[in-house]
């Protein structure tokens, strides 16, 4: 009897991985074969491509997120550090490229940096720090733009505006870059040391400081990671727009927390992929693409079944742990 659980066990815990990593993609390749065959509009290449673009830019924010939930903390302040990157992008885009594209990625890491110093040095509660910057983040947003009275606008002749318009094959520059840092993303998570101290900071803290992990360190550098890329999101979207908006971003660290989860990250931390979080992007973002296609059904639907997914996924992760 004994033998038989010893021989049982793992095969059971390889499975339950195998589910967790492979179910979003499972879901998404059932859930366009079934939009390829009932909207004809849906398999079109500008459809393809619109769903491509509009993906890439909460892709951007989603694989810094990933690397936040593995550690076992959240950023909630994304939404309003992508809104407030791409106005400082739009104001930048005056003085020239590297300032448009610079200053986003300098000002909106720094506040990824405070979270992260504050998170790992005061041991303060992720959800507190960063919902602080949330509040940041949007009000300076608002002094900017003297709450929302003054609009940035870019010229369309500005090199800036390539960066989020520009096509290579009718595919947007902005999934190119998506796919780049996903990549890189993904090598950084599971071929470094960083990676390795990533999930190990997240799947048994205490373990991992007395085995010598730099927690602090890791912490910090996430939390800057996702900073960034919030900011460099907003500066993408920006480009494409070309004005800088203030109103956008709303709800967005909701949708990226979601992706991310969807894609096989669990919420407790420890264990995740970049290539799930992708996956996670791809599924809402063709559920999205169906609802608006039906037409009779209202936007807001998008939200009821992005939850309605988020719910169904933390509850198999619980059984799956359990």
């Amino acid at each position: 009897m004994t033998a038989t659980l010893t021989k049982t066990t793992p095969t059971m815990a390889a499975r339950t991985k195998v589910l967790q990593r492979q179910g979003a993609a499972v879901a998404l390749v059932l859930v366009v074969a079934v939009s390829w065959l009932v909207f004809p509009r849906f398999g079109s290449l500008d459809n393809l491509r619109d769903l491509a673009l509009q993906g890439s830019f909460l892709a951007v924010i989603a694989i810094g997120m990933t690397f936040v939930i593995i550690t076992g903390g959240i950023d909630l302040s994304v939404g309003s550090v992508y809104a407030l990157g791409g106005v400082l992008a739009a104001w930048g885009a005056q003085y020239g490229f590297l300032v448009a594209l610079l200053l986003p990625l300098v000002v909106c890491g720094l506040i990824g940096l405070i979270n992260g110093l504050l998170i790992a040095r005061t041991n303060m509660a992720p959800f507190i720090v960063t919902l602080a910057s949330l509040l940041f983040a949007r009000g300076l947003l608002l002094v900017i733009t003297d709450e929302g009275a003054t609009t940035y606008k870019i010229a369309s002749d500005s090199a800036f505006v390539e960066l989020g318009r520009g096509t290579v094959f009718g595919f947007g520059y902005p999934i190119f870059i998506a796919a780049a840092l996903a990549l890189v993303g993904g090598m950084l998570l599971n071929r470094t040391n960083f990676g390795q101290n990533v999930f190990a900071t997240g799947g048994a803290e205490q373990s991992a400081v007395l085995l010598g992990v730099p927690v602090a360190k890791t912490k910090v550098l996430v939390y800057t990671m996702s900073g960034t890329l919030a900011g460099l999101a907003g500066a993408l979207t920006a480009a494409y727009l070309q004005s800088g908006v203030t109103v956008i971003g709303v709800g967005l660290e909701l949708d990226a927390i979601a992706v991310v989860v969807i894609g096989g990250t669990l919420l407790t931390g420890g264990m995740g992929t970049v290539l799930g979080t992708v996956i996670g992007v791809g599924l809402i973002k063709v559920i999205q693409n169906v609802i608006n296609q039906i037409g009779t059904l209202d936007s807001n639907y998008q939200s009821v079944v992005s939850g309605v997914f988020l719910l169904i996924v933390v509850v198999l992760q619980r059984i799956l742990r359990r």
